[in-house]
């Protein structure tokens, strides 16, 4: 049996699914077999989910049975542990009322297993095994059933954190006189000039130096008029060192290293905007690609910038309803997998999660405020990781009429332009 689970959330859990699985589709929910650490119980699941989701609405005992029929392996499983008998005394002892509880438990058993697997002692937070200290152990339960899965791994990981600044960075002494080593740094920008990577455009990189690490841009426009297809644009300009030039009817090179790249598109999926990809790569009309209707080379051209973009040095991550920590995690994650340096968010707005994640901790917020809080967000993990990140947002109604160009045009919230390095 494995160290971390909870028996009694294990059997409220299959037990309402099997009497309610339209839990299911609730989208409050999550479920996984690995959820479940032990054979029988992942068997039992997986059969009453995939069977739902064949579209079976009431879950029964012969269903079960007829489904692992033809899974002779997992079905010697469910006879050896009285599958039936199980099923029957479950879907009796349960209560729906509980469900939303032992939920969250099994989840957090989830989540403990997982950190173990990676070799974390969790005995400090949860000390599964203990029996010889009945008052530590109800306070860990304690502690547990009050704070929520997200604050669970939060804790887990501030404990990596901490020891990583004790270990790999020095926060004492950094104070230092504004001449410490100044004819160095004077010198430094004779080999290494201050500019950041190409950005895509004939003019942009004349008034933003370039993709600059550390920093964050915003690039505001009116709805419909090709945020997304410029901000792709960029992305391929950082990921790849070569495109199809339309002018001069070539392939060109760029004189430098491609540049892992990160595309989270709240809108799009991933094949539309690798679609718009593949059409800016090879400059071939993205209508030609979708309608598979080309003219002469373009065929050969879009299998070019096939690929190029097989180099994974370009990644697309589609979050439509994000929250903040959904944002940080993607980075995270992909700057460790991919070494990502490059970051294109398109684009600024709310979503239903990251209202519900930030009125959770402050309540009264105003929509604008959210917004404001967002950008502040990016405009920190630009700092944090040293990456470049590059974001956008809508105008408001004002811009056709507007004289003067400033942050009064921005949709939802002008206070977006504080926290933004370039806009």
């Amino acid at each position: 049996m494995a160290k971390y689970m909870d028996s009694a959330a294990t059997v409220n859990v299959i037990g309402c699914i099997y009497n309610n699985p339209s839990l299911i589709d609730n989208e409050n929910y999550n479920f996984a077999e690995y959820d479940f650490p032990e054979d029988f119980h992942r068997i039992v699941f997986g059969a009453i989910y995939n069977l739902y989701q064949t579209g079976v609405k009431q879950i029964t005992i012969p269903a079960v049975e007829d489904y692992l029929s033809q899974r002779p392996k997992k079905l010697a499983v469910y006879k050896a542990n009285k599958g039936d008998e199980y099923l029957e005394q479950v879907s009796a002892a349960v209560e729906l009322s509980t469900f939303d509880y032992y939920y969250k438990r099994l989840k957090k058993m989830t989540l403990f297993r997982e950190y173990q697997a990676i070799g974390m002692d969790l005995k400090w937070l949860y000390d599964n095994d203990n029996i010889l200290d009945p008052k530590k152990k109800q306070t860990q339960e304690d502690f547990i059933d009050n704070h929520s899965l997200e604050e669970l791994a939060d804790i887990i990981d501030n404990k990596i954190s901490e020891v990583r600044i004790k270990c790999c960075t020095d926060y004492i002494n950094q104070a230092v006189s504004a001449g410490q080593d100044i004819f160095n740094i004077i010198e430094k920008y004779k080999e290494i000039p201050g500019y950041g990577i190409s950005m895509f455009g004939k003019y942009i990189n004349t008034i933003t130096e370039g993709a600059q690490l550390g920093q964050m841009y915003i690039r505001s426009a009116a709805t419909n008029v090709g945020k997304t297809r410029a901000m792709i644009a960029d992305a391929c300009t950082f990921a790849f060192n070569e495109m199809y030039d339309v002018d001069k009817h070539e392939w060109i090179k760029f004189n430098r290293e491609e540049e892992p790249t990160l595309f989270i598109s709240t809108e799009q999926d991933a094949e539309q905007i690798a679609r718009m990809c593949l059409a800016f790569l090879s400059g071939v009309d993205e209508e030609h690609i979708k309608h598979y209707e080309y003219i002469e080379g373009e065929y050969e051209r879009v299998l070019h910038a096939g690929e190029l973009l097989q180099h994974n040095t370009l990644i697309i991550e589609h979050i439509p309803d994000f929250s903040l920590k959904d944002i940080e995690s993607s980075m995270k994650s992909n700057i460790n997998k991919y070494g990502v340096r490059y970051l294109c968010f398109d684009y600024i707005h709310s979503s239903m999660k990251i209202l519900s994640e930030i009125s959770s901790s402050i309540k009264g917020l105003r929509e604008d405020n959210v917004l404001f809080l967002l950008s502040a967000k990016l405009r920190d993990l630009a700092d944090l990781y040293q990456v470049f990140i590059l974001t956008s947002t809508q105008l408001n109604g004002q811009y056709a009429d507007a004289e003067v160009f400033d942050q009064n045009l921005l949709r939802g919230a002008k206070a977006i332009a504080d926290k933004a390095d370039l806009g």
